[in-house]
């Protein structure tokens, strides 16, 4: 059995983020206005390909949008992205997402997510938190073959739903689970 060195480990890592840099997911600054404009863009594409997502936008209490994550890997991968924090429409705060993966993975993609916060509760866990890390907390809106949401995420009880959208490249799938997310001051 091979055992690796943490060097291994850290020069993978370093290779993963390089990787993640050269794919340019064009959130590479941390402006808060730029930030904002591309979350406003990525809202209005969401709203216009999923209609039904107005629903989940109307019960939800605060959203957390995402507009562009890029991830790679190859063995070892990872995603980052940065967005931010609505809550009644206005921008309250910027996080940053980051995942760090490994396994039989090759490839990249990039895509868009919001995490839809339904209860007071969850967006006030949320917002304490020093890092925020998605899991089995998470339910995830699926769509069907005419591009609407699925009934029973709609009527969930889950105190967050994440859509996952807008997913091109060379990666099947995409899923949040392990994903942390960061506020940021841009």
């Amino acid at each position: 059995m091979t055992h690796l060195s943490r060097r291994v480990f850290l020069a993978a890592g370093g290779a993963s983020g390089l990787l993640l840099a050269a794919c340019g997911n064009g959130v590479g600054n941390q402006n808060g206005p730029m930030i904002d404009a591309r979350v406003d863009s990525t809202l209005s594409f969401m709203q216009s390909r999923y209609p039904s997502s107005a629903d989940l936008l109307a019960k939800s209490t605060g959203m957390l949008v995402m507009p562009l994550i890029t991830e790679a890997g190859l063995g070892i991968g990872g995603a980052y992205g940065r967005g931010a924090l609505r809550v009644a429409g206005q921008t309250v705060d910027y996080y940053s997402a980051a995942t760090v993966s490994t396994g039989l993975q090759i490839g990249a993609q990039q895509y868009s997510h919001v995490l839809f916060f339904m209860t007071e509760d969850a967006l006030a866990d949320f917002r304490r938190s020093d890092g925020w890390v998605a899991g089995a907390n998470v339910t995830y809106a699926l769509r069907d073959n005419a591009d609407n949401l699925a009934a029973e995420t709609l009527t969930s009880r889950s105190p967050v739903i994440a859509l996952v959208f807008a997913q091109a490249g060379l990666r099947v799938g995409a899923t949040l689970e392990g994903t942390k997310y960061t506020r940021i001051i841009p």
